[in-house]
């Protein structure tokens, strides 16, 4: 993979510039996605574009280095990237919900170390992140939080600088995030990510042993005890609209692909008794791909609906957000979610019956959209999200926060 030089240019200012300068990136990641894929190879080199691009510190603030930009520019940036390389696209995203994870959860003494911290270092986070399981436990030994276990999934930690930690306090039940530097003793990583798709997101295992924080660092939490508000439930329609987004970069990359294919190899059929002279004059093929870009088209003005809104609650004021504010966006955001994914898998399986039987090589590639797409979308049960609107639609009822609505 070959890096551009950014340090000469001004950085952007604008929404439409970060933009841009992400599709610049997305554009270096494309040149060989594909091989990187199938080697399976750590994505540094990734990361360390990422940051000298500055799309790591996008949302950090300004008087710190920042970029000072909204979600609703952060989204379309994940998309963009995903576009060249949707391990990178997830990285970059998870990347943007844990810098945000401070001010999610944390007090303002926190939120103002933590930004502080990443934005003029120009960080990366990790996360080692999955409350559906009580494997990683916290002692309360005084002062501290010693963390000990194992967690199955920790997306990005290994190519990150800090790692978000979740975990449960013994004797009480209740989860506790911390930030901690990733390149530790107590902080092993198993190697062990060798899925489907999204194959560089180093979403593999980590043992976490004997990790102390002070309870300083407990995030959200004064003399032991937590901060509840409303604000920190947005955690779950956040990270479920940064998959949106770069199931969408996915999936629109799959239809570029199939287009570039179609216009310069695919042949048109000799047998149809209605015979063309290339592949774009056939009928079955211009029904397909129009069909195709109405449906992304459709998805993409309901993702953008859902970042509009989701970003415009996440940078008020958090003790005003309501509950039924946080109910009403987190239905939206779950009928983007379901909406894309049928669409992207869609999409990523039938590029196949436009580009023909030789797209199906190896060299080709058209796979890795389907298998990326396939692969995280399992991430929790679509059908629970097409629930949440039903439950919206038929009876007026809007999704309790748990720790996957």
């Amino acid at each position: 993979m070959t890096t551009e030089d950014w340090t000469g240019e001004a950085r952007p200012t604008t929404p439409e510039g970060w933009i841009e300068r992400a599709a610049q990136v997305a554009a270096v990641l494309a040149t060989d996605a594909l091989e990187r894929d199938r080697a399976n190879r750590t994505p540094r080199t990734e990361v360390r574009l990422l940051k000298d691009s500055g799309l790591v510190t996008l949302l950090g603030p300004e008087q710190h280095g920042g970029a000072g930009q909204t979600w609703e520019t952060a989204y379309r940036v994940i998309r963009e990237v995903a576009k060249g390389d949707g391990s990178i696209g997830q990285l970059l995203g998870y990347h943007y919900l844990w810098a945000w994870a401070a001010r999610l959860v944390g007090t303002p003494e926190q939120i103002a170390a933590v930004e502080e911290l990443y934005t003029t270092g120009n960080l990366f986070f990790g996360g080692a992140v999955n409350p559906r399981d009580d494997d990683l436990l916290i002692a309360d030994e005084g002062d501290a939080l010693v963390f000990r276990g194992k967690k199955s999934f920790s997306t990005g930690s290994k190519v990150s600088d800090l790692t978000v930690l979740e975990g449960v306090l013994e004797g009480s039940g209740e989860h506790v995030f911390a930030i901690v530097p990733s390149e530790q003793d107590g902080i092993t990583f198993g190697d062990d990510w060798d899925n489907l798709g999204q194959r560089l997101t180093e979403s593999g295992s980590v043992v976490v042993s004997d990790v102390r924080v002070p309870w300083s660092a407990a995030a959200g939490y004064v003399d032991k005890q937590f901060q509840a508000l409303t604000y920190n439930t947005l955690n779950v329609p956040t990270i479920q609209l940064v998959f949106a987004n770069f199931y969408l970069g996915i999936a629109q990359a799959a239809l570029g692909a199939g287009r570039s294919y179609t216009t310069a190899r695919t042949r048109p059929w000799p047998y149809g008794g209605d015979n063309k002279d290339s592949a774009t004059e056939e009928f079955y093929i211009l029904d397909a791909f129009g069909d195709l870009q109405a449906k992304l088209w459709a998805a993409e003005a309901l993702v953008d609906k859902a970042n509009a809104q989701l970003s415009e609650l996440l940078h008020a004021e958090r003790e005003a957000l309501t509950p039924e504010q946080r109910g009403e966006v987190a239905v939206l955001v779950a009928a983007a979610k379901q909406r894309i994914i049928d669409t992207g898998l869609e999409v990523s399986n039938r590029i196949f019956e436009v580009t023909g039987a030789r797209a199906t090589a190896n060299s080709v590639g058209l796979d890795i959209y389907w298998r990326n797409l396939r692969t995280h979308s399992l991430h929790d049960p679509v059908a629970y999200k097409r629930v949440e609107v039903g439950r919206y639609v038929l009876l007026g009822e809007l999704p309790e926060p748990t720790w996957y609505t």
